[in-house]
């Protein structure tokens, strides 16, 4: 890329005022000058790439594509992969990274009182907690429920664009406020949200 502007503009600036500013030693200049003029020994490949890539509506990436190249000769899969970068060719379907609220022991880890023992034989006894990410559109959209084991009512949540402690708290505040004077065990993942001491006090 330096080197085709650098080769655009030497007709009516200095060549060694080009580099100096591209920040390209000479010797590399002509290099890469010399390397574009030979023919393009991926050319081929490139063209069944973007081939493939068309047929696919796009919703193939490197891999899926590297498969089925490899079914007519063997080609590597940086290859594909740096040839689908080169030409701006980028997958229209991104695999979906399920969220977890757990991040390491970054503060204190409660006991697990629980103990998978999800049966309860009183309303606010015991609640359940957690974040769940959803994708609405293109965007993000997290939820912090507060269940009850009882009957496995939700009966309080909070929903947010990012997971904030103020939407964990925010569901336990609202849980509280619906069994006032109760005092449930309150299970989670143990995730940051609920290590954090604001959570515990």
């Amino acid at each position: 890329m330096k080197t085709a502007a650098v080769a655009a503009c030497k007709a009516e600036h200095s060549l060694q005022t080009l580099l100096q500013i591209a920040g390209l030693a000479r010797s590399t200049f002509f290099y890469q000058q010399a390397r574009s003029r030979e023919p393009d020994r991926h050319a081929d490949t490139a063209d069944a790439i973007r081939a493939i890539f068309v047929r696919t509506k796009g919703r193939y990436g490197h891999r899926r594509i590297h498969a089925e190249l490899r079914r007519t000769g063997p080609v590597a899969k940086k290859t594909v992969l740096a040839l689908m970068r080169r030409h701006d060719l980028v997958c229209l379907v991104r695999r979906r990274r399920r969220y977890s609220s757990y991040g390491g022991e970054v503060g204190k880890v409660a006991a697990n009182l629980l103990n998978r023992d999800f049966t309860s034989t009183a309303p606010n006894q015991k609640w359940v907690t957690d974040v769940t990410e959803f994708r609405v559109g293109e965007h993000k959209l997290y939820l912090s429920p507060v269940m009850d084991l009882f009957d496995r009512q939700i009966i309080a949540y909070r929903t947010g664009t990012s997971p904030t402690l103020e939407l964990t708290h925010g569901s336990l505040r609202d849980a509280l406020h619906t069994a006032l004077g109760a005092a449930p065990l309150v299970h989670s993942d143990q995730g940051i949200h609920y290590q954090h001491r604001s959570w515990r006090s």
